[in-house]
């Protein structure tokens, strides 16, 4: 995680905080409690109290008569504001900060941090952009999983994984890497991916796979090494899949899916909830066998098609800086 400092994350997004509802999230090995108030404002602290060490993600918001809300400690019902101070027990002197606020970047409704290092790079516009233009549908996929972020990032661009963990959901005959394009942390991938025709009995336990062609014409966007993205257009709509990725702990990895839609026929406004659940397997099948690889294996094989892959292992192991190849084909 250390060779990842500087590099921007996505914690959240807004409709994923309730008002006045603590949310514990961990991010290069640190716990931290996230909140919104009723007036949107959003604050983070780390989740142990400095008195003895509650998480206080557990404990609750506290509504201040000016809409602002604090959080109490579920141990000794402590009230800390958005920037760490309290009042101790027979004062009603607020204390310096005792606990430093993680620093968010909030675009729109895009919570971003740095976790607390200098930045490397900077955060895209492209989700404020898709924001703007497409419709939001909801979040998807949300998982911790136990695995390191470099496995993770190498499941996520792994193009040939989809013939194994997810051939049942599919069918895909066959992965054609038609065209990557290396600008260093950022990359294209421009895939063609023939599959099988789904079956009535299919279709009526996934009516999501109506949206889905004979040759599934992929477009992936990349951004070292926080997000990639999905986009899919067809006669019905277009399709925007944001997958982020978090480094919770050394062993301990987050993954969540934002998806944008624009319909282009009534029929795509049906396949909204059969989309997000459709994501969400997909998410779970990459979990699971996440799960299930030994991680210190030495690859004495190679595939075709591992460009992304290989575009992961050189931007971890030289990150912020990019050094050669460059993997443009």
């Amino acid at each position: 995680m250390k060779q990842l400092q500087g590099a921007p994350w996505l914690l959240a997004h807004r409709s994923m905080l309730k008002p006045n509802q603590p949310m514990k999230i961990s991010l290069l090995g640190y716990d931290y409690v996230l909140w919104q108030d009723s007036h949107g404002k959003i604050s983070a602290l780390p989740n142990a109290c400095p008195h003895m060490g509650a998480m206080l993600s557990q404990g609750w918001c506290v509504t201040k008569s000016d809409g602002s809300s604090a959080i109490a400690c579920p141990f000794h019902a402590l009230e800390f504001d958005h920037l760490g101070c309290t009042f101790l027990p027979g004062s009603n002197k607020l204390t310096k900060s005792l606990i430093q606020p993680l620093k968010l970047i909030i675009q729109g409704d895009f919570i971003w941090s740095y976790g607390g290092y200098k930045p490397q790079i900077p955060i895209p516009t492209l989700m404020n952009e898709i924001a703007a233009e497409y419709d939001f549908i909801g979040v998807t996929g949300e998982r911790t999983i136990s695995t390191d972020i470099l496995s993770l990032l190498l499941n996520m661009h792994d193009y040939n994984h989809q013939n194994g963990t997810h051939r049942e959901l599919f069918e895909i005959e066959q992965v054609v890497v038609k065209r990557f394009v290396d600008e260093g942390l950022h990359s294209h991938a421009y895939l063609s991916q023939p599959r099988k025709q789904p079956k009535f009995r299919d279709i009526l336990k996934n009516p999501g796979l109506l949206a889905m062609p004979k040759v599934l014409e992929a477009h992936l966007e990349n951004f070292f090494p926080f997000m990639g993205l999905l986009h899919a257009d067809n006669k019905l709509l277009s399709l925007k899949e944001c997958h982020f990725y978090l480094p919770e702990a050394d062993r301990q990895s987050r993954v969540f899916v934002l998806m944008y839609m624009k319909a282009y026929s009534p029929i795509a406004h049906l396949l909204k909830s059969n989309l997000l659940k459709l994501i969400d397997v997909v998410v779970d099948q990459d979990a699971k066998i996440l799960g299930k690889i030994y991680t210190d294996t030495i690859q004495q094989i190679k595939l075709n098609n591992e460009v992304g892959m290989d575009w992961v292992r050189r931007n971890f192991k030289s990150f912020p800086a990019v050094t050669e190849p460059n993997l443009s084909r």
